[in-house]
């Protein structure tokens, strides 16, 4: 019987919805406006590609294992490192969580008609907390139903009303209004000749004005999760690339035209970075028809998608980390699951987390700082994360080149040097303040994104130090092999030393 095949236009379909989860970064693109384009594309040829080749051949090579990051980083490196890259992987997506809530919450601001309330820190605050943990109380139950829910997330959130704000925007260029970005005079998006100002196409060459560039990046963020499909493709060497770049593709066309659209259409003065997507369909819809309702409706939609993509995640990454239980890696209070079999106490820590983070909101009264601080902090952990799976994907190609690759990336140090060296110099931006933002104290914003860093970072590899050989349960479920290639110190870290 012949084994069934996926397409690369159907993985590459697919890799698109993993990383165009919803409109929530078309602001923070717009606060770049036309310089947007050269951020846009550092984050698809230098980060998306890299890191979608990359993940590619460590999921082709370790196909018959779960772990993904866990197992890659590890047999690299040691346990150790496999499972402070996964904690990466899980901690990331916990920070995030309140800026897609965050999103969410300004979606039904301007639902039942109070868009006022999109700019209130306190209510996006107070909507990220309770919102969160009534959804984690449903998963205790175990049910699927957040998952069926939000299934169709995707197209009525993201699509439909993407394609109707491009729409919007290509009517508005059309019929001659003005444009955003011709107006704008911020230095950091403008050049000034004799009192003319002109938008910039290249940034200034300060980190001040680079510091939207891991917000950015995270956009594009996820496109390992589509790796594990390698091995079903009938040609993995000719049609995985293939599919990498019709993603790429997908994500650029509409991350950048969503973006133009809200930088047309708004002055940049109004880009929220929280609102700025309903901001701008309720100017365009008001200068256009004459009237302001479709927004109501399209900001229901939007809402769904948002929610959707931010809480049918809830349970998964917390699962991947329950795994690595079967290694030895969490305390026994963490490895325990409730009658249904959900690792309760584990998204009961992921609850407080979350609560922690978004009480930022309630605290700064500005909700696009709050919101571009937490994304930064998102992305510092992520970054660090994608540095290690570079380093693994090389150190394996030398240590082990007997692993059955289903997938071999072309040129892997010039692929995986070029991705490690881009994320490397996003992960150094994004510790810096952006002048495009009024942040107040800049010491304040740098020690609260190095401390968000250190702390949870810092903490699995205490976790680590600290294990005790009774917190293993067994190898018999265990992502990681001894290692038997290698350096002695990665040898004495492996899990079966």
């Amino acid at each position: 019987m012949t084994r069934s095949s996926i397409s690369a236009t159907a993985l590459g379909l697919m890799t698109a919805a993993t990383v165009v989860t919803s409109l929530r970064g078309l602001p923070s693109m717009a606060q770049e406006e036309l310089t947007m384009f050269l951020y846009i594309g550092f984050s698809t040829l230098l980060f998306l590609i890299p890191a979608g080749l990359v993940a590619a051949e460590l999921g082709g090579a370790f196909a018959d294992r779960t772990g993904g990051v866990y197992t890659w980083v590890g047999e690299a490196f040691g346990s150790r490192w496999g499972f402070l890259a996964i904690w990466l992987q899980w901690i990331q997506n916990v920070v995030w969580y309140p800026t897609g809530l965050s999103f969410a919450a300004a979606a039904i601001a301007f639902a039942i008609g109070r868009p006022d309330m999109a700019g209130n820190n306190v209510y996006v605050g107070l909507f990220c907390i309770v919102v969160y943990w009534i959804a984690t109380f449903i998963a205790f139950s175990g049910t699927t139903l957040l998952t069926k829910v939000t299934q169709y997330g995707f197209m009525l959130g993201t699509v439909v009303p993407g394609a109707i704000l491009i729409g919007l925007f290509v009517w508005w260029w059309a019929t001659g209004h003005p444009l955003g970005w011709e107006s704008v005079t911020n230095p950091s998006v403008a050049t000034d000749e004799h009192g003319h100002h002109s938008p910039r196409w290249l940034p200034v060459a300060a980190l001040g004005t680079l510091a939207f560039l891991g917000t950015i990046l995270l956009n594009f963020a996820g496109v390992e999760s589509t790796a594990v499909h390698v091995k079903e493709m009938r040609n993995p060497r000719r049609d995985y690339p293939i599919a990498i770049f019709i993603a790429a593709a997908i994500s650029f066309v509409i991350f950048t035209l969503g973006a133009l659209a809200v930088a047309a259409i708004l002055p940049y003065a109004k880009i929220n970075l929280n609102s700025g997507v309903f901001d701008t369909l309720t100017a365009a819809f008001t200068a256009l028809l004459g009237v302001s309702w479709p927004v109501n409706l399209l900001a229901v939609l939007i809402c769904y998608g948002a929610l959707g993509g931010a809480l049918a995640w809830l349970g998964g990454p917390s699962k991947g980390l329950l795994a690595t239980a079967h290694d030895g890696m969490l305390p026994p209070v963490l490895q325990k699951t409730n009658a249904r079999g959900v690792q309760r106490n584990i998204l009961v820590v992921q609850g407080v987390i979350v609560t922690l983070i978004s009480a930022i909101y309630l605290f700064m009264d500005n909700v696009s700082v709050a919101f571009f601080l937490i994304s930064s902090m998102t992305i510092s952990l992520y970054i660090i994360m994608y540095l290690l799976l570079y380093a693994a994907a090389i150190r394996l190609r030398k240590t082990r080149p007997d692993l059955p690759r289903g997938f071999r990336v072309p040129a892997l140090w010039l692929v995986a040097g070029a991705g490690f060296a881009a994320v490397a110099f996003a992960l150094v931006v994004s510790f810096v303040p952006p002048s495009q933002l009024p942040i107040g104290s800049p010491g304040g914003y740098v020690a609260l994104v190095a401390a968000g860093t250190v702390v949870f970072t810092g903490l699995p590899l205490l976790i680590y130090q600290f294990r005790k050989p009774s917190w293993q349960q067994g190898r018999e479920h265990a992502s990681l092999h001894p290692i038997q290639t290698g350096t002695k110190s990665q040898a004495a870290d492996s899990p079966g030393s």
